[in-house]
Order: structure tokens, then C-alpha cells, then sequence
């Protein structure tokens, strides 16, 4: 291993849009956010050393033997996650980036290419929920936030965000375009004369600084590599990668497998699994390429845990030969769990996907269980445990792998009948995960609060009897948009009770589910009102009102603390029976009353 010649950051990435410089399969995906693109920059323009890197030079007769992959240069975090397969040719060789991949492709991505990632609370499946964006400088100014750390102004924006109004000059520069200025001299002055910033020596210097340090300066320091053992090679990336953003085993897992299938590409796969469980067929789901890898480690059978001592031969051996069931198990659960009413905002633990995937795997279902009446017992049954588990506070988080490894023992002995509620719930318990709930946690749920991570599953308990494959909001029973102060003192409610009035609004005996296209016709309509418009008959009014606890609706909003506490009680004895737990010392059922509305 040998100190080369330090380089530029134009001469380092020209050499990779050359295909000179590849990614060796036990490289990690790209990991690196917007933030972390925009400080290495600023390090760079301020002349501060970024670190080293190591290559590795592959020769011909090696380079065949392993898989690599190009630089990401427009991430989408959607569309475009993954860096693509490269191809070596027979009898060529090629430069491996064994260290500095995450500043490489970051680099590449602000001076060639562009990031899109999800906006906040945005549907995966919008067209608008991924802009494209790319960095920029601003010259004219300093950044305004100085707890940022930063010297120089550099945001990511769509192209649109970065265009001046009209008649302002043009402040924000495409870090990117300094690589088509000829010189540092004239033509960054020509540029600022055409943006209508001339004579400004701050703005000439914030674009020399980024001039030099991309074209000029030679902060690239890197070792070459030249052994040709892959065991000692492997050796050196797994110690050079223990520092920045941590190299998980569950990459290593994948780099590994990447080289050990034999007849599949196992980083494709992976990808293409990760992709289609969480957008195909209408399914809204954040999935990620740790799950499916341990569904997979489940399905074979092998250690859940992800160690370098499970990253045997026979161990990826086992996992690529179970690869097509577990492909078909996890795109069976993620229909399943789509068809009880989750999404990505509203299935708060993921790992829930994989026992139900090894009891699909292990039952061996086949897509007609997601629709048979036959199965309609065992599907509710399944729907009933997992909506349980993640009500339950604590089941899916630390001590996982353990947990997951006593309920795959369970299911591997009792899944041929049916799901063994009692059984798994058992070896749960073994693994201080019960499912029992005592009457303060009851009192805990029904202050849980709209859009909350648990809201969902709860009224999905409480009121079973709906078809939740079809979509289903939370909805405001009284309206949100009616408890603000000067619409609640409007209609009467006294000054004492406002504040109360609205600290209630939000909390689950105000919330019910309510299909899709009703909540969007109901909109702001007091329920009362609503329930007599939405109902051909009395009859059908009522029932929708003994189904949902709404005995004693006043028509108006000035009763609502009374018909808040009624509900709630009512709630309070229904989840008492769900989650089964005794009744208080005391405690007695509700009856429904008739429903008074304001057409009757």
C-alpha cells in the first residue's frame, strides 16, 4: 500500500465519469443526506483536509471475479437510490474506491448531478413528493444562520427556487457551473457582470474560493492498494470503514451475498424486493433493505442476528436457495398488512412484517389466502395479533432478534393449522414482551392523539367490523376546524370552557375511522348534521350510530365536553374487552341511546 500523488477534486471525479475509478460490491449504498454534502463542500472551500482515501488497482484476472458498481450521480430517493451495475471488460482491469465513496459520490452528486428525496409527510406516490434539486452558492451573501457552522451559503434547490425575481440580480450560482469557467480571473468577473453583481469583491472571492478548491487545489490524498487476496482486501475495508457513518453488518451481509450467490445477483434482488413491497400494487410502505435481509436470514432458517460469523458460505448458500419464498412471503405480508389498513405513516413498527412472513412461508399459502373466505377466520386472527403487538408499548423494540427467533420457533412447530395466537403470545411473554394490557395503559390509549403512532391501531380495535383494504381516515367526529377561540366563544360555549373544549379536540373519543370519500364529503359539517344528510333512512343512521358509540350526539357543539366523556367511557369499556382486560371493580357497559339530530 502506497501514498500516491495528491489530485484535484475535478481530476478525481473526471476519472470516474471516465469509468476509471468503480465501487467494489462490499461497498454500502450511498447514505449521506443534503447536510452532510453541504458541510463537505464548505470544508473544502475553506481549505480544510476532507481525509484520505484508499483504492484499490484490480487486475484483469481479478476484476473478473467480483462485481462493481458506477458512481451515483442524480439520487432520487425514490426513482434512482442505487448506484448502477458497471461492467469491466474481459481482460481490462480497474481502480476500486475501498474508502471515501460517501465523499466521492457526494462530490459527484453536487458538481454533476442532483438530490431528490421525499418531502416531509408527502405520499410516496405523488408526482410532486420528490423536487429535484441541486447545489448552490450563494455569492452575494454569508449564511444567516451561524449556528450552522458554515462559511459559505450552499443550499440545495430545484432550479426554480434558485432563479431571481425579476429585476433582482442573480445571487444564486450552480456549484456545478465552476467547472465551465475558463479561468479564475476574467471569467468569474465576466460571470458576476452578467448576474448583475459586478464590483463586488466579496461575491469575486466566494467564487474564486469555490474555483480553487475544485480545479486548482489538490486535497484528494489517497493510498493505492495493490494486494490481490480478497481476504486481506476485505480485511482493510472493513477496518478503514469503521469510522464516519458506520458500515452496518446488515452491508456487509449484502456486499457478501453479492459475491457468494451463485446464480443470483443478490444486491439486484434486494433492491428490486425493497422496491416493489413498498410501492407496488397500491401499497404505501417504507421498507428497507435491513428488514428484507433478515426475512430472509428467518425463511433460511439461519441466525437472525446480523454477525460476521453468520456471513458464511453456507449461510448465504441457504439464504439464496430460500430467495424465491421469501420474495413471495414478504410481497404476500405487505398485502396483508395494506389490507388491514397500514401504510407507511400508520405501521409504527416494521419488524412486524417478518413473523408474518415466515408463518405465509411456513403455512405454505399461496396468494389465494389473502381473499378465500376459507381463511377469513385465520386472516382475522392474524390481523388481531399484529394490530395487538403494535398497540402494545416496547414489543418491537430492543431485544428484537431474540424476540423474533422464539416466535419463529413457535411457528415453525404450530403455523400447519392456522396462526397460534396463544403459542406465540406465550413464547412472547418468555422474552418479556407480553401482550397483556392492565387498566392504566387502557386509560393511556384513549389520550392518544389524531395522526398519533398508535391511533390507527387502536380505533382499528375498537371498531372491527370494517373493511380497512379500502381506505380509511381518522376523522374528526366534531370537526377540527370548528375549535379555534373565536368560532367556539361564537357559537357559545362559555370562556371557561373554551381551552378545555380544545385540548380535547384531538384525543381518540373525538377521532373515529371513516372511509375515504365520506370524510372528504363531511368536511367541516357539525356529525349531527352530517349523519342525517349521509343516511337514506333512520334505520341506517342508527345503526351507523350504535356502531360508532355516538348515542347522545347534540346537534351542536356547546355539549361536546358531555358527549366527549360519555364516548370516552363507552371506548374505555370496548378496549377493556379487545385487549382483555378485566373489567373495574365498579365498571358497567353503556347502553346505546336514540340519536337526536337537528332534521328530527
Amino acid at each position: 500500500m502506497a501514498f500516491q500523488t495528491p489530485k484535484s477534486i475535478e481530476e478525481m471525479l473526471t476519472s470516474i465519469h471516465k469509468h476509471e475509478y468503480l465501487m467494489p460490491a462490499i461497498q454500502r449504498e450511498f447514505v449521506w443526506g443534503p447536510q452532510q454534502i453541504i458541510r463537505l463542500v464548505d470544508s473544502l472551500m475553506r481549505g480544510y483536509p476532507v481525509g484520505s482515501f484508499l483504492l484499490w488497482e484490480v487486475q484483469p484476472q481479478t476484476a473478473q471475479s467480483y462485481t462493481f458498481y458506477e458512481f451515483l450521480t442524480h439520487f432520487h430517493e425514490r426513482d434512482n437510490p442505487y448506484a448502477g451495475k458497471a461492467t469491466v471488460p474481459a481482460g481490462a482491469g480497474t481502480v476500486a474506491v475501498l474508502d471515501g465513496q460517501q465523499r466521492l459520490t457526494s462530490l459527484n452528486i453536487a458538481l454533476y448531478g442532483s438530490f431528490a428525496e421525499k418531502k416531509k409527510y408527502a405520499w410516496w406516490s405523488s408526482p410532486d413528493a420528490f423536487p429535484v434539486k441541486r447545489l448552490y452558492l450563494n455569492i452575494a451573501n454569508d449564511p444567516q444562520d451561524e449556528e450552522l457552522g458554515l462559511r459559505y451559503d450552499l443550499q440545495f434547490f430545484t432550479d426554480k427556487e434558485a432563479a431571481p425575481n425579476e429585476g433582482e440580480p442573480h445571487v444564486w450560482f450552480r456549484v456545478g457551473a465552476v467547472l465551465d469557467l475558463a479561468n479564475s480571473g476574467p471569467a468569474i468577473m465576466h460571470e458576476l457582470d452578467s448576474r448583475g453583481i459586478a464590483n463586488s469583491t466579496s461575491a469575486f472571492q466566494r467564487l474564486y474560493d469555490l474555483y480553487e478548491a475544485v480545479r486548482v487545489l489538490k486535497p484528494m490524498n489517497y493510498f493505492l492498494v495493490t494486494d490481490q487476496d480478497p481476504d486481506k482486501v476485505l480485511e482493510i475495508f472493513v477496518r478503514v470503514n469503521s469510522g464516519g457513518t458506520p458500515l452496518s453488518y446488515s452491508d456487509l451481509l449484502l456486499s457478501m451475498a453479492t459475491n457468494q450467490w451463485k446464480d443470483l445477483d443478490a444486491r439486484e434482488e434486494v433492491r428490486s424486493l425493497v422496491s416493489e413491497i413498498n410501492t407496488n400494487a397500491g401499497r404505501q410502505f417504507a421498507f428497507t433493505k435491513d428488514l428484507v435481509l433478515k426475512s430472509a436470514l428467518a425463511i433460511a432458517g439461519v441466525d437472525l442476528r446480523f454477525k460476521v460469523s453468520n456471513f458464511t458460505q453456507a449461510n448465504m448458500a441457504a439464504v439464496e436457495a430460500v430467495w424465491p419464498a421469501t420474495r413471495s412471503a414478504l410481497l404476500r405480508a405487505a398485502t396483508l398488512l395494506q389490507q388491514f389498513g397500514y401504510n407507511e405513516r400508520n405501521l409504527t413498527a416494521s419488524s412486524v412484517i417478518i413473523p408474518l412472513a415466515y408463518y405465509l412461508h411456513r403455512r405454505g399459502v399461496g396468494d389465494g389466502y389473502l381473499d378465500a373466505t376459507k381463511h377469513a377466520p385465520d386472516r382475522l386472527a392474524v390481523h388481531g395479533w399484529v394490530t395487538r403487538s403494535l398497540i402494545k408499548r416496547g414489543v418491537w423494540g430492543s431485544g428484537l432478534d431474540t424476540l423474533l427467533t422464539r416466535i419463529r420457533e413457535v411457528l415453525s412447530v404450530h403455523a400447519a393449522g392456522g396462526f397460534p395466537v396463544a403459542e406465540v403470545e406465550a413464547a412472547m411473554a418468555s422474552a418479556g414482551k407480553a401482550l397483556s394490557f392492565e387498566a392504566s395503559e387502557i386509560d393511556e390509549l384513549l389520550n392518544l392523539k389524531y395522526g398519533g403512532q398508535r391511533t390507527f391501531s387502536v380505533l382499528s380495535v375498537l371498531y372491527p367490523g370494517l373493511d380497512l383494504s379500502k381506505q380509511f381516515h381518522e376523522d374528526h367526529i366534531f370537526p377540527r376546524s370548528r375549535f379555534t377561540r373565536k368560532k367556539l366563544a361564537a357559537v357559545g360555549v362559555p370562556p371557561d370552557k373554551i381551552e378545555h373544549f380544545i385540548d380535547l379536540c384531538d384525543l381518540l373519543p373525538n377521532l373515529q375511522l371513516l372511509a375515504g370519500t365520506a370524510n372528504v364529503e363531511k368536511q367541516d359539517m357539525l356529525p349531527a348534521e352530517w349523519i342525517s344528510s349521509a343516511f337514506p333512512t333512520p334505520q341506517r343512521a342508527q345503526t351507523y350510530v350504535n356502531d360508532n358509540d355516538l348515542a347522545e350526539l347534540p346537534e351542536g357543539i356547546t355539549e361536546f365536553d358531555a358527549f366527549f366523556d360519555l364516548r370516552k367511557s363507552k371506548l374505555r369499556d370496548r378496549l377493556t374487552k379487545a385487549l382483555g382486560v378485566p373489567n373495574r371493580i365498579g365498571a358497567t357497559v353503556s347502553t346505546p341511546y336514540p340519536l337526536r339530530v337537528a332534521s328530527e
